[in-house]
């Protein structure tokens, strides 16, 4: 027989009225002498605990530093059982205290112990399942909820609780939104999401691993599967909770139309991020330039690309430069890359020994490939040098570009060393004009400078 669902303020008056007696009458039970005990008896094994708990504590957690090797999931329930230690051995004491008494004595005299040790179990076991659920904030709200529907249910309050909750409603229009369809809206939502978030987090990780597909595809693969998702879970939920879809659609429809005019960079952006993805002309773990950002770029976003670069800073650039504006993709079609250094050598200096000397120094460099033979030129006649060129070719420009060509320059000048070869620097001459003619020039100057005065 379901509820009576309360319609007006005189009924809600009378339901206080009835969870009130309740409440005394409970209470009184509770100053009974063999309930007196039983509370004395659950006190006495909470402070047990506690004293067990102190004790344990610091074993279990030198026995833990001690397990290498173990899967992340089962330290994870390690800490969470470190954390409450106490209220497992509570939980423990106080199960095994009802058993026994179960044999010994009457039903009634361990009855209150039997409430607090299944709640004690119930919320215990609400902790180690909210565990799994990534979100703190619905983590919290999930547990705290369990936690109370729990206690009522073993209070045998739900009666009473669902008539409160129901009996706080508004109307809007022909709707009538109460706060019980508010909890249930919130825990269906929760769970649904929940349940939608592992599954893509499991998909997920089996995209990613799949090695045939490519990076942008496997970004693409995973929003699309998560934009479903946690669609789906946001419509089922208010579904099975019977909320109408059909004002929510022509509701969604003009917030559209007004999101559309007010957030056109936004909405550029995500469509941008599809383009990206689609095309494939950028992936994570490729190496681009974008005005003087240089780096490689660690993740695709809806909005925007998170590119790092060597000095450990991150740019979030929008998608829309990225279409928009001259990207230069280092590793687009494949990861080789020319380098050109450039240096001078005196004019006394063979100029073909120097260009051997730089075309081996460049192949002693470990990144230079040496299958793209490096190659050196004369570009100039320069007023201190002759001045070359050096071109080589790496592969792996995600590793920096500065450090190889520095790498390259050091090479450079050990074999210049080794082998005679000079690096000129430019040189000037100072003369200095005698005494005399400097002093008359001098006078000359001053003499100036005070009739000017």
């Amino acid at each position: 027989m379901e509820p009576e669902i309360p319609t007006s303020t005189s009924d809600l008056v009378a339901l206080g009225q009835t969870l009130l007696s309740r409440t005394e009458a409970l209470l009184y039970k509770l100053l009974l002498p063999w309930n007196v005990y039983q509370l004395a008896i659950a006190v006495g094994l909470f402070l047990l605990a506690t004293l067990a708990a102190r004790i344990a504590r610091p074993r279990l957690h030198d026995w833990m530093r001690a397990r290498e090797g173990w899967p992340k999931w089962r330290m994870r329930l390690l800490v969470i059982a470190h954390r409450r230690l106490r209220m497992i051995i509570f939980v423990a004491a106080i199960s095994l205290v009802v058993v026994v008494m179960s044999e010994v004595t009457w039903p009634s005299r361990s009855y209150l112990l039997s409430i607090i040790a299944n709640l004690s179990a119930a919320w215990l076991f609400i902790v180690f399942a909210t565990r799994l659920i990534g979100n703190p904030l619905l983590r919290s709200v999930v547990r705290y909820g369990a936690w109370t529907w729990v206690t009522l249910s073993i209070l045998g309050l739900t009666d009473e609780a669902q008539q409160v909750m129901e009996g706080a409603s508004v109307n809007v229009g022909e709707t009538r939104l109460s706060l019980w369809l508010l909890v249930q809206a919130v825990v269906m939502l929760g769970v649904l999401i929940t349940l939608a978030r592992f599954a893509a987090a499991t998909i997920t990780a089996r995209i990613r691993a799949n090695e045939e597909i490519s990076p942008s595809m496997q970004v693409l693969a995973v929003k699309f599967l998560q934009v479903v998702l946690f669609g789906a879970a946001f419509f089922i939920g208010l579904r099975l909770v019977g909320v109408d879809l059909t004002g929510l659609a022509v509701l969604s429809g003009a917030i559209g139309v007004g999101l559309g005019f007010g957030l056109q960079k936004v909405v550029s952006n995500l469509v941008s991020g599809i383009i990206i993805l689609l095309d494939k002309s950028i992936k994570p773990g490729d190496v681009i330039s974008l005005g003087e950002t240089f780096g490689w770029i660690n993740s695709l976003g809806a909005r925007y690309v998170s590119v790092v670069t060597r000095d450990g800073k991150e740019y979030l650039i929008p998608n829309e430069d990225l279409i928009t504006g001259q990207v230069v993709n280092w590793s687009h079609t494949n990861d080789f890359v020319r380098l050109d250094i450039f240096f001078g050598t005196a004019y006394g200096d063979d100029p073909h020994k120097v260009r051997k000397l730089a075309i081996a120094a460049a192949i002693s460099v470990q990144r230079v490939l040496s299958s793209k033979q490096p190659v050196c030129h004369i570009v100039g006649f320069g007023d201190s040098s002759v001045d070359y060129i050096l071109r080589f070719w790496i592969r792996d420009p995600r590793m920096g570009l500065t450090n190889i060509r520095g790498d390259v320059y050091l090479a450079l000048w050990d074999a210049f060393n080794e082998n005679g070869v000079s690096i000129p620097f430019p040189q000037r001459e100072v003369r200095m004009l005698e005494d005399d003619k400097a002093n008359d020039e001098l006078d000359a100057g001053g003499g100036a400078l005070s009739e000017k005065h």
